[in-house]
Parts: C-alpha cells; sequence; structure tokens
C-alpha cells in the first residue's frame, strides 16, 4: 500500500519533510537525485508543468505526464485523489480557489493548517491515533491485483488507547496508604481505651477490695490488741450491731439488763450483763443507778446514760417480761442449761417439795423453768450471780432460736408483745436469727461487766468489755460531781423518804433510794467508806437536820458515796 506519509518508496530518489498534516504526522516530498531545484506543488502543478519524480499531490491537481497516486481506483496517475475526481483531463482542484501563483510560477499558496479526510472514517475521535501499517513499497503494493486502487477498511485502522496520567492505580494507592493508617490509628486508639478502662476497672476493683477489707476489719496494721502482727483490726473500727434487753420480773419485782452484741468484722456474738449497780447519769443531769434508771427513766433514757457511760450505740430496746420469756422458750422447744443451783418450786405449798430445776449439766428447761432458773437469787448471794443465770438462759434461747430471718420474725410476732420503737419485730427477728446462727457454731460468749462497789467502772472493764466487745469508752459520772447520797427509810413512815428526797435535792446532793427497812429503828446514821468523803457526810447530816454525832464511818453497799438511814428521831420539817 501506498503511504504517501512515509519517506523513500522503493527506487524513488530520496525525499525531504515539507511539513506535517493536522495529525502531526510528517509530509515529504521526492527530490530530484542530481539536486535539481523542484518547486513543490502540494495541491498540483498548473498550466501543465512537469512533475519531476512522484510528488505528493494529496488533492490530485497534477498534470497528465506524472502518473497520479490514486489510491481509490480513480484513474491513472500516482497523484493522490481523495476526492475521486479522476485522471490526467480532469481539472487541477484548487481546494482554495486561487488559481495560478501570482508570480506565474504555478505554484499554489502554502496552507499552514488543512484537515485530511480519511474515508470510512466517520468522525475524529482526539484520543485516538489511527495507525495504517507502512507497505514495503509505494507502486506495487498501492494496487490490486487488476491494477485499480486498494480500498481502505476500517478494520484495517487499530486504534490504541492513549494512557491516562491519572491512573487509577496510582488513586488506589493513595486510599490503600491511606485507609491503612487510618486503620492503625483506629486500632491505637482502641489499644489506649482498653488500656484506660482496664486501669480504670483495676482501680476501682482495689478500692473496692481495700474499702471490704477496711469495712471487714481485715486491713493490716490497725489492731490495737495485736500490734505486732497486725492481723487484728481495731476494736474501735469493727462493725457491731447492739441492743439492749431488760427482763422485768413481774412476780416478784426488779431487773435485769443485758446487752446483745453482733460483731460482723469478727463475726462473733456476746452477751453483755450488766449489774443494777452501774452508775449512770440521769436525764435531770444527776447520778443514778441502772436499776433506778430503767424504773425511772424508762427505756429511752437508760438506753441514752448507757450510751453515755459506755461509749458504744446502742441501735434499740427488747423488753422482755417473764410471761413472754416463758412462751419464748416454749416456742423454741425447750432449752439446755448447765445449772448452777436447784431452783425451788415458787408455787410449791409446802416445803422440803422437789426443786423445780435440779442443778446438773445439761438441763433441759422449759418456759416456767426458764423463768425460774433466770430470776433465781439466793439468800446472801449477789446480784451479780443472778445475772449470770439470766445470761445462760439468753445463751439457751439463742441456740435453739431458728437462723431464718422470716422464721425468726414469725417467732417474735408470735409472742404478742409490743415492740418499743425504733426497733420492730422484722429488726429484731433478723438479729436474733443472726446471733442464733453465731451461737450454733460456737461464736457467742458471755460476759459481765465488772463495776466498783460505786457503781463505777473498773480499768478491767474498760480494756476487757468496754473496749474490746462494745467498741467505747468507759465514762462514768463524775466523782467531784453531787455527792450520791442513798436514803433508806426507816422511820415507819413511808412519806419521809420523798420528804427527805427533795430536802437532798434543794441542797445540792444527787438522791439515790435505798429501799424501805423491814421494822423502824430509833435513831437515824450516816455513814461514808471513804474518809475523803467524812465532810460531804456531816453536810448531808446537817441538811437533814440531824445530829453531827449521828455520822459514822462504815460500809456502803452500792455506788452512793454517803449513806443514809432515817430512823424514828428524823424531823422532815427541822
Amino acid at each position: 500500500m501506498n503511504d504517501g506519509y512515509d519517506a523513500g518508496y522503493g527506487d524513488g530518489g530520496p525525499y525531504e519533510l515539507v511539513g506535517y498534516d493536522e495529525y502531526g504526522r510528517p509530509v515529504y516530498r521526492q527530490t530530484d537525485g542530481r539536486q535539481t531545484q523542484q518547486q513543490y506543488d502540494p495541491y498540483g502543478q498548473q498550466g501543465g508543468q512537469t512533475q519531476q519524480g512522484y510528488g505528493y499531490d494529496p488533492y490530485a491537481t497534477g498534470g497528465h505526464q506524472q502518473p497520479a497516486y490514486d489510491p481509490y481506483g480513480n484513474g491513472g496517475g500516482y497523484g493522490y485523489d481523495p476526492y475521486a475526481t479522476g485522471g490526467h483531463q480532469q481539472p487541477a482542484h484548487d481546494p482554495y480557489g486561487q488559481g495560478a501563483h501570482p508570480d506565474g510560477t504555478g505554484q499554489q499558496p502554502r496552507v499552514t493548517e488543512q484537515t485530511a479526510y480519511i474515508p470510512e472514517q466517520h468522525g475524529h475521535a482526539p484520543e485516538r491515533t489511527a495507525h495504517i501499517p507502512r507497505q514495503a513499497g509505494p507502486a506495487d503494493d498501492a494496487r490490486d491485483d487488476d491494477g485499480s486502487a486498494p480500498e481502505y477498511r476500517t478494520e484495517q485502522f487499530a486504534f490504541v488507547e492513549e494512557p491516562d496520567d491519572g491512573s487509577e492505580d496510582v488513586i488506589d494507592w493513595l486510599k490503600f496508604t491511606e485507609n491503612r493508617t487510618e486503620r492503625r490509628e483506629e486500632a491505637r486508639r482502641r489499644a489506649r481505651s482498653r488500656i484506660i478502662a482496664l486501669t480504670v476497672v483495676f482501680a476501682l476493683v482495689v478500692a473496692g477490695g481495700v474499702g471490704y477489707l477496711w469495712y471487714a476489719g481485715k486491713l493490716p496494721g490497725l489492731s490495737a490488741s495485736d500490734a505486732d502482727t497486725g492481723t487484728t483490726t481495731a476494736a474501735g473500727a469493727q462493725k457491731r450491731d447492739v441492743l439492749v434487753v431488760h427482763l422485768h420480773d413481774t412476780e416478784n419485782g426488779g431487773t435485769s439488763t443485758a446487752l446483745l452484741v453482733d460483731n460482723a468484722t469478727t463475726e462473733q456474738g456476746t452477751t453483755v450483763l450488766l449489774p443494777n449497780s452501774l452508775a449512770l447519769t440521769a436525764e435531770d443531769g444527776t447520778t443514778t443507778t441502772l436499776a433506778k434508771s430503767v424504773e425511772d427513766d424508762g427505756s429511752e433514757g437508760t438506753r441514752t446514760a448507757l450510751d453515755t457511760v459506755l461509749g458504744t450505740d446502742i441501735e434499740g430496746t427488747w423488753r422482755l417480761d417473764t410471761p413472754f420469756l416463758l412462751t419464748l422458750v416454749d416456742l423454741v422447744g425447750n432449752i439446755e442449761v448447765d445449772t448452777d443451783a436447784d431452783v425451788p418450786d415458787p408455787n410449791a405449798k409446802k416445803k422440803g417439795e422437789a426443786p423445780l430445776v435440779r442443778k446438773g449439766k445439761g438441763q433441759t428447761l422449759s418456759g416456767k423453768m426458764a423463768v425460774a432458773y433466770a430470776t433465781h437469787r439466793g439468800p446472801g448471794e449477789a446480784q451479780d450471780a443472778q445475772l449470770e443465770r439470766f445470761g445462760q438462759v439468753l445463751h439457751g434461747v439463742l441456740r435453739k432460736m431458728t437462723s431464718d430471718p422470716d422464721a425468726a420474725t414469725v417467732t417474735v410476732q408470735t409472742l404478742g408483745q409490743i415492740i418499743e420503737p425504733p426497733l420492730t419485730d422484722a429488726d429484731l427477728g433478723a438479729f436474733l436469727a443472726r446471733l442464733s446462727d453465731l451461737a450454733k457454731g460456737g461464736d457467742h460468749r458471755t460476759r459481765l461487766l465488772p463495776v466498783e462497789e460505786d457503781g463505777t467502772l473498773t480499768a478491767e472493764a474498760s480494756d476487757s468489755v468496754v473496749k474490746d466487745v462494745l467498741g467505747g469508752t468507759a465514762k462514768s459520772p463524775d466523782r467531784d460531781a453531787a455527792v450520791t447520797v442513798s436514803v433508806r427509810n426507816a422511820t415507819g413512815d413511808k412519806d419521809d423518804t420523798e420528804k427527805a428526797r427533795v430536802v437532798l435535792l434543794n441542797g445540792g446532793f444527787t438522791f439515790l433510794e435505798g429501799g424501805t427497812a423491814g421494822s423502824a429503828e430509833a435513831t437515824s446514821e450516816v455513814v461514808y467508806a471513804d474518809p475523803a468523803e467524812k465532810e460531804n457526810a456531816a453536810e448531808v447530816a446537817k441538811t437533814l437536820g440531824l445530829p453531827a454525832d449521828a455520822v459514822t464511818k462504815g460500809e456502803i453497799s452500792g455506788n452512793a458515796r454517803v449513806a443514809v438511814v432515817l430512823g424514828q428521831d428524823y424531823d422532815p420539817g427541822s
């Protein structure tokens, strides 16, 4: 196939570049080997001028002497006639209508821009390049077998996609690197979040554990009693629930008091027995005894006074009259007690009958027997002996009590007693159930609070009971306060006791009732035990209108500093 744009066609002469077409392809012309100056007529010769060589005539306007290139088989000649205008008889094509060159040379003026039209190629695709395969010879290969110019078909052109400078591979790589960076940053953020969360959880767990150990009294170094090992919690830091119980003997009179302590920290239950002689501060600021406080100030006043003297926090009062104790023992199914004395039957009509309760180990007591044993006080016995029997009965009841709070509450409600506020049936039932569980496991004990003869607390009581068991601090009434005077009426007139009380209180003394004598006495007596109280005894005698020789030194029971026995010589009006 003849390619008019290629330089060098077979046996022709040399070619020179004359320009580029609109697609940027070079355009050549053939030159004479003898270096004869030839005029290049890209649009064909005018006026019959002779064409030398195989000149390029894209519009086939050359003369007949030169073979015209006719790629579409429109006639002879080797001239390129894209518009198929025929052979040499066809007038030369002048696409710009300019005719011959003005200077007479017959040359057409050169056009700088022109659009070459390729048959069968519809439209112009700027992004594709039409590639025409180069043939071996411009003349021989340019014709078909019959001598006509070959026809060009669309499938003879190969269109190659131009590469895209904004390649998607680059974009994909940027996206990949960006996504990978984002994933790494997200992984780092998640790792930091996990570390922070784990740190917070660990701190909360540690704080909770330390708080629990502190609450449970298991933190080392807080023990006052075992500071060397640091394995025991300080007594003051332990958690305790405390109730006070008053046993009222409705048959013989008198009361017995005990504190029920549930130590949740050490998981230890304790019954603390309180002697009736324990010195308390009454509501009016005067000094009184525990027995007197229960009688005069009632449950609330006595609870407040006990909190003051023991440094504890009593949550409620359980008033247990002897009929309710009898019912309680029968409800739990009798109790077993190691009795220390024979207790006669209070309903026995004759002396020498068999005792209601026999002395011995593991004695089974019914409700009636338990009440008789808890209130028994033998001839010449101190009140502490009776108090300890009451403690034994309480321990036996706790061992037989149910450990289920709901069932224990039902037992309390079955008693039919009125529970004093702020204590409720449910509170008392749950409290007794916890103590019952400790008693069944051997973690319950009974302690007696030791007091001095005047009712004040000793150092032993402060260390062994008040501090260790109750976690409090002993604070007995100040001995430098008003002098406590115990008055026993032996005049035969019950009203003299109240008259003496008024006189002593007006004189600045603290009055304690000492009871009434069984028989009248002729003379009055003022007794002091401590020599330091001699002057106070003399002042008491003077206040009551008694003679100075009535003051004597002797023994005093209870917690009074001065004891007075009013005889028939006492004149309230004096």
